[in-house]
């Protein structure tokens, strides 16, 4: 398991930030390397979506965790030859009111989550580790933006 987490105060209320995070329509606004998401079915817990990332490859996800208006995150799986092969990444966003500061906001953490498959791919991904977080601080950053425009 290799775990990356980021986390960046949005000078925004909880709500106006779960507005952003929770839409997966809105993905590719926010979220580095994400350039197209849609809804398969459902909504909330359970939701099923497709994300197509920037490098063209697409992953149906299932939302794992939906705790409105405070977290939510999803799982994607890439699957190859036999069940050793299957690979899962998993990403939160959690939110907390920020109460420390008197000009309110919100903390937004994001998490991701990699389960490679296989070794080989495990040694690649640290490699990457570096590039994975500077994506969670540009998607932070990206999402102050939005945030902020409401």
């Amino acid at each position: 398991m290799i775990l990356v987490e980021r986390s960046a105060h949005v000078a925004a209320p909880v709500e106006v930030v779960w507005d952003v995070v929770q839409r997966a329509e809105q993905l590719p606004a926010w979220l580095a390397g994400v350039r197209a998401a849609e809804v398969l079915s459902g909504e909330g817990y359970g939701r099923r979506q497709r994300v197509q990332a920037g490098r063209g490859a697409a992953h149906e996800a299932e939302v794992i965790a939906y705790q409105e208006p405070h977290l939510i995150g999803w799982r994607e799986r890439a699957r190859g030859a036999g069940a050793r092969a299957e690979a899962r990444t998993e990403i939160y966003v959690q939110l907390t009111p920020n109460e420390d500061d008197e000009t309110g906001g919100t903390i937004v953490r994001l998490i991701v989550v990699r389960w490679p498959a296989g070794p080989v791919k495990a040694a690649l991904l640290r490699l990457g580790l570096r590039r994975v977080g500077a994506d969670l601080e540009d998607s932070l950053a990206r999402l102050t933006d939005l945030a902020a425009v409401g």
